[in-house]
């Protein structure tokens, strides 16, 4: 049987046949009985949702499995790294048996039903139609941020959701003692930038995404690109001419796959990638495109520091 992806589960609603929706509604008993004293009523973007259990979690968002795992809960399902088909490399060492329901774009929602999930950690920004079915299967927590905000922040309702808001706040204190510690040793007011190099080409990435936030919080300053790029996460793509207003002290490269791997291969070629000052400084660099430009959890944040103190004080 095909999976059934939102497109073709939206065709059988408009024929009047909301075949998953129907089934679903076995498993919602388990949390629509009135609520009990352990119960958690969370604040969320389409308004309260009370959670029962975390015992069966799935999350549909990498920074709620970077939180889960990083608080000891081992979810049944997840979505796929962006742009490959496994879960983001770095966070594979902490999860076990974790089955892949499809990717952020586009979840599978025949394999989320067959989880029997209790509880669904969905994206920021997740669409309406979307929820409304998601929401007959479990209880489903999306965030009431912008995809800029704070990763604490972000990721904070995650925690909550899974009742460990205090083991969440002790993980966040010990990177921003690392940060304090770190930031000591490092020379201020140096410039970065953090570009996602795709097969189209090159985008800069928001300062206010957790990797700037981390690098500016260590005394960095960002471009003024980066930096004006306001709650969008990412620039349009930028052509080689262009990279001058990505230029900076240090460049930090990332990519999600062979494709992008590929055509920064090429662009390394190319006299207008060699003419930047990051180059010819030997100070571009190539990191980890799932933590560096989609990571928003603590266990990114730690990779993160891992790779700045090796880079930037090595």
């Amino acid at each position: 049987m095909h999976p059934t992806t939102l497109s073709t589960l939206a065709q059988r609603v408009r024929r009047g046949l909301p075949a998953l929706l129907i089934a679903a509604t076995a498993l919602m008993g388990t949390w629509l009985s009135p609520a009990s004293a352990a119960d958690r009523t969370l604040d969320t973007a389409f308004g309260p949702v009370t959670v029962k259990s975390a015992d069966r979690v799935i999350t549909l968002d990498e920074g709620a499995l970077d939180t889960a795992l990083a608080l000891g809960v081992q979810p049944v399902g997840s979505v796929a790294a962006r742009g490959g088909t496994e879960l983001p490399n770095y966070l594979q060492p902490h999860a076990k048996g974790v089955s892949i329901v499809g990717t952020t774009r586009e979840p599978n929602l025949e394999a989320i039903l067959s989880q029997r999930p209790d509880l669904i950690l969905a994206p920021v920004g997740l669409e309406k139609r979307v929820y409304d079915i998601l929401s007959k299967m479990a209880p489903t927590v999306v965030p009431n941020v912008s995809a800029t905000a704070p990763w604490r922040e972000r990721n904070a309702l995650f925690a909550e959701a899974l009742g460990k808001t205090e083991e969440m706040n002790a993980r966040t204190a010990k990177v921003e003692e690392r940060i304090a510690s770190l930031k000591e040793r490092i020379e201020p007011g140096q410039t970065f930038s953090v570009v996602r190099w795709n097969p189209q080409g090159p985008m800069a990435m928001s300062s206010k995404l957790i990797t700037g936030q981390i690098l500016t919080a260590l005394g960095l300053r960002s471009t003024e690109l980066a930096a004006g790029l306001e709650d969008r996460p990412h620039s349009d793509i930028l052509s080689l001419e262009n990279l001058g207003s990505v230029d900076a002290d240090w460049m930090f490269i990332a990519t999600l796959n062979q494709q992008g791997e590929a055509t920064l291969a090429a662009a390394r070629r190319q006299p207008a990638f060699n003419r930047l000052n990051a180059v010819r400084n030997e100070r571009a660099v190539t990191v980890d495109g799932q933590v560096w430009s989609s990571g928003t959890g603590v266990l990114a944040a730690e990779k993160i520091l891992d790779d700045i103190e090796g880079i930037l004080l090595k």
